[in-house]
């Protein structure tokens, strides 16, 4: 089923409009037989892959993501320029942290029903300990001081502290709704027409997938896209916030979407994989703007 997409599933399945139609996308959908990973105690995260470099070899050597390169180079013997990115694991979330813009990179999560405190009827289980109202906004002190996004750039600048990873997204526990309040997990947004409009309606449309597919992994990334100059040459322009001026204010937002769900009860270990990726402007979105407008392709990203 190809010509289905995720978009066209969830609006008919959960009925989340948004834009006032129903959108429809091309994403890649295909069905994968289930790995059932080996049970391990504890919840510690796998240990990175280190990658032996040898000293001269004439060859360049590109590390696959995730790995650790430990490089045999006297060059290198007192550490590199960067840029550094913190890996960042919470309840709610992982992320990675860019200290040059002073805000997250990407950030990713795990969507379902038990997460989010819901059941399969569609009710509430009883589970949703997340309180808004007890989080307040917050420096991340795991960060230094040097390059860490402060309160202070926020204040007056025009722009929202907006979630990457919606505190709504994360009310299973008030230590990981608090979380999602950490200034690593914040990004400069349009206000009104966007971070409190349709960059909520897609949040909330992301939480609604939980209603038609069993797990659904979302990944926001803030951007920088160039733009066309009336000389005829395409420019990257953005604002810097903050006195002095330290957090970046990305151009765009992107949202990608991968769901999961049995292709049939007959075949429960079969999953049936439906991907969307979607990448909206950093401005006021009208209303009644079609989700599809936004659609780009996944390798895009």
């Amino acid at each position: 089923m190809s010509s289905s997409t995720i978009l066209h599933a969830a609006f008919f399945a959960v009925g989340a409009l948004i834009g006032g139609g129903v959108a429809t996308a091309v994403s890649n959908k295909r069905s994968l037989p289930v790995v059932t990973p080996a049970t391990k105690s504890g919840t510690s995260a796998p240990p990175p892959i280190v990658v032996e470099l040898a000293p001269t070899t004439g060859l360049t050597h590109i590390a696959t993501p995730g790995a650790l390169v430990k490089v045999d180079s006297t060059v290198l013997k007192h550490g590199h320029p960067g840029p550094i990115n913190d890996l960042l694991v919470r309840k709610a979330y992982a992320s990675g942290y860019d200290r040059r813009l002073r805000h997250p990179s990407w950030t990713a999560e795990h969507l379902t029903l038990a997460s989010l405190g819901k059941s399969a009827a569609g009710g509430r289980s009883g589970d949703e300990t997340g309180d808004r109202s007890k989080s307040n906004f917050s420096e991340d002190e795991s960060i230094p001081s040097l390059f860490r996004a402060k309160l202070q750039d926020y204040f007056r600048s025009g722009y929202d502290r907006g979630h990457m990873v919606p505190a709504a997204d994360a009310k299973f526990s008030q230590e990981a709704m608090n979380e999602t309040f950490l200034l690593t997990n914040i990004a400069p947004q349009v206000g009104a027409g966007f971070n409190r409009h349709y960059w909520a309606y897609l949040e909330d449309w992301c939480r609604r997938l939980t209603g038609t597919f069993a797990d659904v992994y979302v990944f926001t990334v803030p951007l920088y896209l160039p733009k066309l100059d009336s000389d005829g040459k395409w420019r990257v322009h953005h604002e810097v916030i903050g006195q002095p001026p330290n957090v970046s204010v990305p151009t765009h937002f992107a949202k990608v979407v991968l769901t999961s769900k049995p292709s049939s009860p007959a075949t429960p270990q079969i999953l049936e994989i439906s991907t969307g990726a979607f990448v909206l402007p950093n401005a006021e979105i009208p209303d009644q703007t079609p989700l599809e407008n936004f659609v780009v392709p996944g390798q895009s990203l």
